[in-house]
């Protein structure tokens, strides 16, 4: 056989698979050749070099003086507070969840503090709160070299990843609040760590299934489960990733891959995006509640098991069969109604009687005595206690009014207009029906199972017996002649089974009874004590509602964030002699960063504009593709960070906005190279981009005093005050 013929045998190689969207950067084909600028960064020395120099400049922008002010500041006194609760294993309330808290114990921890500051005023001499705040500030340090390694992630110029860190080392707003014992600088660290992380997947991708791309999505996972463990906002990131993921399969399925290849690929980001990130969400609740064991401020929101299995809990002793003529209180199980109480006030509509709610916190007026209708056999101190059982029919007693638990077919709920008026009405002994409930109990948690009430593990309803309705507590709130308490109403339609229909006895005092170890007799479920956390904390959070009517110079707006036209007074007293800390971020970069976020939508359409019409691209080979994979994770990060919070109802203040900003400061960098390489020669762009820097500097120098701290005349920085909405030297709303 000839060559010739033996060559034109010979078959072709199958051209290679040529990614589209999906892609980091472009393929090397034909049409995009190896001398495009737009290919895979490859990091060395001078990087390293780089971000050390720069990681140095922002530690000291960080620690600088940060000690200067030796008493509480802002929030120090809340979240300081909390870790050393965590040293004394006390459990307490929060409505965030517990990363970077327990971050916070364990600075407390190295410095040796022994949990006994309360973090109230002045810092005594044995707490090392100077280490505390440093510890702290490691996490803002953090963010420069995350910043750099992201952009050069994304394939973004050297000069480029140098002026992102240098913005986000310079944002004054930024580096205040990471200089305090605050949850702020963790949260930004683990919401730019996971911005890393994602960049890093998408520049590998072409690596599927690689140790580097499996590196980036367990990364990936990671970040996003401590960020969500640090504060909710976090979940915003989870937001982001999550689009981000979907996107990036829906173009795997264009791209026609094979289903089993495809499935691998969703496969893995569920375990990884997912399943790790709920694993590390509620491996920090788990360590939450074995370091807290013992009772504390907080314990009264949980479940009366919860509480009665601490350490010194009021409900860990106490007689456990329920018996006629014994002093209760009555919680209901539907998370954020509480405990069974009434005062002497009255409705002002309906029967006018006197009002029966729910309070969530301890008092006397929570306190009921259970006794037979009409009170037979009440305070009868010559027999053996009779225990209440399933089925019997009961009245209750208000301790403190002396009325009784009462119900009528003649008016109906104030708020749940379907159901039955609950009052206070009547007193022990009249021959009223309506004062009759039956005990129905609906499940025992603990192993004693007689169909005797006890205290803490029977759930039960009391249903009413002449209307045959069940008493109920939904969460709903009550106008103010209610006090905001939750309104109990008789439900004439609900099952038994509901949360809101059922009810515990959670504390019970008959001194006729031995006391029980209650502990010994609850069944605590790690599951049902993370899923009631999280609800308490949501309904805490759903609480912070602003008052409008009111004004605070705390609180700002989502929509002026961006013009920073409200900065906010860390501390409360602005005189001479004080050390004032004012969060009041970098207006250059503020105020370019915004206009850059609102102008790239623009941008984008204008470019498709011109590509439906046909006319000359604008674009180099491949320069669309690399354009178009940062922006999209950029602008986003910052559309997701920051446009869910005006539909939020509850208080907002300013620094809520500092994760977007982090998004739109380095969206910054990225918009001044893309312009840089597109109408300016080298040397230009080197000089725009010093240019830039110097100025971010100078802008960030300009409010170092208030950065870090200002002890003379605040009249003496007016100047400083470039907007008339700044109370920096005068709150013209404050009287």
């Amino acid at each position: 056989m000839s060559p010739t013929k033996h060559n034109k045998e010979k078959k072709e190689p199958p051209p290679p698979l040529q990614h589209k969207s999906f892609a980091a950067y472009p393929a090397h084909t034909d049409s995009v050749s190896a001398s495009v600028p737009y290919q895979r960064n490859v990091w060395d020395r001078q990087d390293r070099w780089i971000v050390a120099a720069l990681t140095l400049l922002c530690a000291f922008t960080r620690l600088y003086r940060i000690g200067r002010r030796n008493v509480s500041s802002w929030d120090e006194r809340h979240f300081g507070k909390f870790g050393a609760l965590y040293i004394n294993r006390t459990f307490y309330h929060d409505l965030h969840p517990p990363t970077a808290k327990l971050l916070v114990a364990l600075s407390e921890v190295m410095a040796g503090h022994n949990g006994t500051f309360n973090f109230k005023g002045e810092y005594p001499p044995y707490v090392n709160y100077v280490f505390m705040r440093q510890f702290m500030a490691l996490f803002g340090i953090g963010l420069v070299p995350l910043a750099y390694l992201t952009c050069h992630q994304l394939n973004m110029r050297r000069r480029a990843c140098v002026l992102a860190a240098l913005f986000v080392t310079l944002d004054n707003a930024t580096c205040v609040m990471s200089r305090f014992i605050l949850l702020d600088a963790p949260l930004l660290f683990f919401t730019a760590a996971s911005l890393c992380s994602v960049a890093g997947l998408q520049n590998s991708r072409h690596q599927a299934f690689s140790r580097t791309w499996w590196r980036w999505l367990l990364f990936t996972g990671a970040s996003l489960g401590l960020v969500a463990s640090c504060k909710w906002v976090g979940f915003l990131t989870i937001g982001l990733v999550g689009l981000y993921t979907i996107d990036e399969l829906l173009n795997m399925y264009s791209d026609c891959l094979a289903i089993k290849t495809l499935a691998s690929h969703f496969l893995a980001r569920v375990l990884c995006l997912i399943v790790v990130p709920l694993i590390i969400y509620a491996a920090c609740f788990k360590v939450h509640f074995v370091v807290l064991n013992r009772s504390g401020p907080g314990d009264s929101r949980m479940p009366p098991a919860f509480q009665a299995s601490l350490i010194g809990s009021p409900l860990g002793h106490q007689p456990f069969t329920v018996a006629y003529s014994s002093q209760l209180t009555l919680r209901s199980l539907h998370s954020g109604s509480g405990l069974l109480h009434s005062h002497a006030h009255r409705y002002p509509m309906g029967s006018q009687q006197q009002q029966i709610t729910c309070y969530g916190h301890s008092d006397t007026n929570n306190e009921w005595i259970i006794a037979r209708p009409q009170g037979e056999g009440f305070n009868d101190t010559s027999s053996v206690p009779e225990p209440v059982r399933h089925g019997d029919v009961v009245s209750l007693m208000h301790r403190q009014t002396k009325t009784m638990l009462h119900s009528h077919r003649a008016h109906m709920a104030p708020v749940s207009t379907k159901d039955y008026e609950v009052t206070a009405y009547g007193k022990l002994g009249w021959k009223d029906r309506n004062n009759n409930w039956r005990i129905e109990i609906v499940n025992e948690q603990s192993k004693v199972v007689n169909g005797e009430l006890h205290a803490i593990t029977t759930q039960f309803n009391l249903r009413h017996v002449s209307t045959n309705c069940l008493l109920s507590a939904a969460a709903v709130k009550l106008p103010s002649w209610g006090f905001r308490q939750t309104e109990v109403s008789c439900s004439r339609e609900g099952s038994p089974q509901l949360l809101a229909n059922l009810w515990v006895v959670e504390k019970h005092v008959n001194a006729r009874l031995p006391k029980a170890d209650m502990r010994s007799m609850v069944k605590r479920s790690f599951l049902r004590d993370f899923v009631q956390l999280n609800i308490v904390m949501a309904r805490s959070n759903n609480a912070l509602i602003p008052d409008r009517d009111k004004y605070n110079h705390l609180e700002s707006d989502p929509w002026t964030w961006p013009l920073l036209l409200y900065p906010m007074r860390m501390l409360g007293s602005w005189k001479k002699g004080d050390i004032k800390y004012y969060e009041v971020g970098n207006p250059l970069l503020w105020w370019s960063s915004t206009i850059c976020c609102v102008l790239l939508p623009l941008q984008i359409f204008l470019y498709f504009a011109r590509r439906q019409r046909k006319a000359p691209a604008v674009w180099a080979p491949g320069e669309a593709l690399h354009y178009w994979n940062g922006a999209k994770l950029l602008w986003g990060g910052w559309f997701m960070h920051y446009i869910p919070f005006f539909a939020m109802g509850r208080v907002t203040y300013i620094h809520h906005v500092l994760p977007a900003l982090y998004f739109a400061l380095l969206l910054l960098a990225f918009e001044i190279d893309y312009l840089c390489r597109r109408i300016l020669q080298n040397r230009l762009q080197n000089v725009i981009v010093g240019i830039w820097a110097v100025a971010a500097l100078a802008v960030f120098c300009w409010f170092a005093p208030l950065t870090f701290g200002y002890s003379g005349a605040i009249e003496e920085l007016k100047y400083r005050q470039w907007l008339p909405t700044w109370n920096l030297y005068r709150d013209k709303y404050m009287v």
